[in-house]
């Protein structure tokens, strides 16, 4: 490009020109500049032209290019195919991540939620991108269920630069297929590093894409390394670590950092500090806990209590921007695998100098609260502090302690605690915070890496004092910095939208429950519809239906409240070792009280959205390795037979999580019985066509393991005994058994009308007994009249009878009567009208439908 010596007066016209100076030896034109002058053109601009409007020199063009692809990223322009440069608010783009479904479809999901929804990708649509992807989407309308539909128009960043899976050869062309199934399409693989590594058929390999899918041609991806077999062991965690893309090695330059961290705290650190090194604070975690994010203490003052909620102080030693900071908020989150943790932090912190661990100097933020005898919080305040812990306790020790009522030397402590904690749990029973008592397990691992056995693992009222604790800091922290109005992450939690408020109120009318609240329930209705349930077989069931009607808890900038909670404001203080939206919080604080105001590298709603998808990438990857060693567990199961409660069902089969281990299986529905089943969701059951036969949830099975296949990890199952017969079953076997006496017709009948009243029905249930009751009433007193009209006719035939015999010319014999032909005395042959008579005790055969006979 030729230098251009054009004046400069446009450029020179750059609002921003000053700011740019200050940041830049040589500053280019501004963004707002750029996007300002293609909005004035109103049509899409090349480069060059743009570069010779803003006087850009040939030196220059290079890094005004980046400038404008950087922009592209951010989603301010777009860059179309030929290379001309447009305004993203002409064409009313939405940035988002594609969100792919194994079955081929997907969505598009906004980076920054405008309340309106996501916007559905059909098949067609997501040929040339893939899981993960940043595209620009421009709205195109509603489809026919009334979900959004979107235009891809350019894709800004791909997300799969690597890809894990297992090698295959296809008639003589080497095949990668992706183990996350949302990547649906093969990837092909150049024979050249397929020949330098030589994997074996079936191994897990991973592989750098070279060429992405566009329309019908498929990616084109490199071998890179050979994890090894599929049932090696770690390969599970080896490849949810890949297949989700969790960063799980620190740069260089972080690693670097960390090491100049002391391993102690310093003088210099304790200054300005307030020192709790003499204050009795101790940590109560899990067995495994390596990393201790609080510390507690309570003491009693009067009528009220005072509770000290200690908090590691990452803050102090990850600074914002820094190279440790930047590994942080790339992971946001530490992921928990059995037997692996992948941290957010380098292990000389998030072990070390950061963990609160017992009789060693920490620094730490505090949350001082004072909680009156009725569980409110009467005055807070936070401060920097340095601490000593005095114990490390675990769950079931303290749990032992209380409810043995041994002595201890925590015991005044640790009495105190529970003494608070209770008054608290009943604040939140007042509250109508929604609390679920869910199935946890823990997996025991042999010397292999394998699973040697299940346990279930009680959550107890430590669990829960510690919760309560955590809980009252973080409703602290974000009524602090409301209060300051400084902006910080929320964390939102809203109740159900109207369509799955709808959903799930048909749903509970169908097994007799009912919500309160009309159509904006609160937590309060949701408490009380759980309490109803608590005991019943399907409870499990009920809980998760009533999640799945909320809305899932986000990390968001504007503060919506916590519905599950039911806290009007909620934010994260208490674990900032492994959650990033944590020491965001730490820093928030910190500002107010040094009276500055902190600002992220990223928008505040950029952060939420990322922080918010990385705890759900985190969130499925232990999922998936969670299931892929159950699968593994149960393979040595196959033929075994287990009792079992049926906790879900499609059109498909019934899925039956096994009693003790808490493993759940499926059971095909062509395996249900020698019948054809139907899936009923009106009635939350499947149902035999010709038997009748129902399962419904929460019903008890035996079922016997039929396959575990780890590929998919998935267990299915083959059915042994269970399922209800149904009324046509009951009809059957009630028609088929002889009349009893009526002693035993009567206790038959009492034992169906007590069930019948045991049973809680609905309000159509109700509806349609009440009706049926009518008609009952009706059809006896029809049967009534009838019997009174027959009984009236008998009456005048017999003294028709009577009359007749007494009549002279009309002799009977006294034997046996005559031929009707004789008394009408009619001779045989004649025409006329013709009588059928029926002879005596002869049953004439039962008309269909209920039309009269014809006269």
């Amino acid at each position: 490009m030729k230098k251009n010596t054009k004046s400069l007066n446009l450029r020179e016209k750059d609002p921003y020109l000053s700011r740019e100076k200050q940041r830049y030896e040589h500053p280019l034109p501004s963004r707002e500049w750029v996007i300002q002058l293609l909005e004035e053109k109103g049509v899409p601009q090349k480069i060059e032209n743009l570069a010779r409007e803003l006087s850009i020199t040939e030196d220059e063009y290079e890094f005004f290019e980046r400038r404008l692809k950087a922009m592209a990223r951010d989603g301010q322009v777009l860059i179309n195919r030929r290379g001309a440069v447009c305004a993203a608010d002409k064409l009313a783009l939405v940035k988002c991540r594609v969100e792919a479904h194994k079955d081929g479809f997907g969505f598009a999901v906004p980076l920054e939620p405008t309340g309106e929804g996501d916007f559905v990708l059909y098949e067609r649509q997501m040929r040339g991108v893939m899981h993960g992807d940043i595209v620009t989407v421009r709205p195109a309308g509603v489809d026919r269920r009334g979900r959004r539909e979107g235009t891809v128009l350019d894709i800004v960043e791909r997300a799969q630069k690597q890809v894990v899976g297992r090698f295959y050869m296809e008639r003589g062309v080497a095949i990668l297929e992706a183990e996350d199934k949302r990547l649906t399409q093969s990837i092909a693989l150049e024979p050249d590093s397929v020949a330098a590594f030589r994997p074996e058929s079936g191994q897990v390999v991973v592989a750098e894409i070279e060429t992405y899918p566009e329309h019908h041609r498929p990616a084109v991806a490199k071998i890179i390394e050979v994890l090894g077999d599929y049932a090696d062991s770690g390969m599970e965690i080896e490849i949810a670590v890949r297949k989700h893309h969790l960063p799980h090695q620190f740069s260089d330059a972080c690693a670097k950092a960390a090491a100049k961290i002391p391993d102690h705290v310093r003088k210099s650190d304790i200054k300005g500090r307030v020192d709790l090194r003499d204050l009795p604070l101790m940590t109560i975690d899990g067995e495994t806990a390596r990393d201790f994010d609080d510390a507690v203490y309570a003491e009693k003052i009067g009528r009220n209590y005072r509770l000290v909620v200690a908090i590691a102080d990452v803050s102090h030693y990850v600074r914002p921007n820094d190279a440790i900071d930047t590994d942080a908020i790339e992971r946001s989150t530490s992921v928990y695998f059995p037997r692996r943790v992948i941290p957010m932090l380098p292990e000389n912190l998030s072990n070390g100098i950061c963990s609160l661990n017992p009789d060693v100097e920490r620094l730490c933020m505090v949350c001082d609260m004072v909680v009156t005898y009725a569980g409110n919080i009467k005055e807070y305040k936070f401060y920097p502090a340095v601490m000593r812990s005095h114990a490390r306790l675990t769950y079931t020790q303290v749990w032992n302690w209380i409810s043995d009522g041994i002595d201890h030397p925590h015991k005044k402590e640790i009495d105190t605690l529970y003494a608070l904690f209770k008054i608290l749990q009943k604040k939140r029973f007042q509250r109508g915070a929604v609390e679920f008592e869910s199935a946890e397990t823990q997996m025991i691992f042999n010397d292999n890496g394998k699973i040697e056995k299940i346990v279930p693992v009680v959550r107890n009222d430590a669990h829960k004092l510690i919760e309560e604790c955590m809980l009252a800091a973080n409703v602290c922290a974000a009524e602090f910095l409301l209060k300051h109005k400084h902006p910080v992450l929320f964390r939102n939690h809203l109740g159900p939208t109207p369509e799955k408020l709808k959903t799930l109120r048909e749903q509970l009318g169908l097994l007799g429950l009912q919500l309160g609240g009309g159509d904006s329930p609160t937590p309060k209705d949701y408490a009380a519809l759980a309490e109803q349930f608590k005991g019943r077989p399907d409870a499990e069931l009920l809980q998760v239906m009533l999640l799945r009607s909320m809305q899932q808890a986000v990390y968001e900038p504007g503060n919506d409240g916590h519905f599950g909670l039911a806290y009007e404001a909620y934010a994260h203080f208490t674990s900032p070792i492994r959650r990033y939206p944590d020491l965001t919080v730490h820093r928030a604080i910190k500002a107010v009280l040094q009276g500055e105001t902190y600002q992220p590298n990223k928008t505040w709603q950029a952060l939420g959205v990322h922080t918010s998808f990385c705890e759900r990438r985190a969130d499925d990857a232990s999922r998936d390795v969670e299931s892929w060693l159950k699968t593994y567990y149960m393979r040595d199961k196959v033929g075994e037979v287990f009792g079992g409660k049926i906790s879900g069902m499609t059109s498909f089969g019934i899925f039956v999580t096994l009693d003790d281990i808490h493993i759940d299986g499926l059971v095909h529905i062509s395996d249900l019985g020698e019948d054809y089943f139907n899936f009923r969701p009106e009635i939350m059951a499947i149902e035999g066509e010709r038997s009748g036969i129902r399962f419904s949830m929460g019903d008890r099975v035996t079922v016997k393991v039929a396959r575990a296949d780890l590929d998919t990890s998935k267990i299915d199952l083959t059915l042994i005994s269970g399922g209800e017969a149904g009324k046509k079953r009951r009809k059957a076997q009630a028609a088929a058994q002889p009349k009893s006496k009526a002693g035993s017709k009567a206790e038959a009948a009492q034992g169906k009308s007590a069930k019948k009243r045991s049973k809680k029905l609905s309000a159509k249930e109700v509806e349609a007994h009440l009706n049926a009751a009518a008609a009952k009433s009706e059809r006896k007193q029809k049967a009534e009249k009838a019997k009174a009209s027959a009984k009236a006719e008998k009456k005048a035939s017999g003294k028709r009878k009577a009359k007749a015999e007494a009549a002279p010319g009309l002799p009977l014999s006294a034997g046996k009567p005559k031929p009707i032909s004789q008394l009408l005395n009619r001779p045989a042959g004649k025409s006329g009208v013709t009588v059928k008579v029926k002879a005596a005790g002869e049953n004439a055969p039962k008309r269909k439908g209920r039309s009269k006979a014809k006269s």
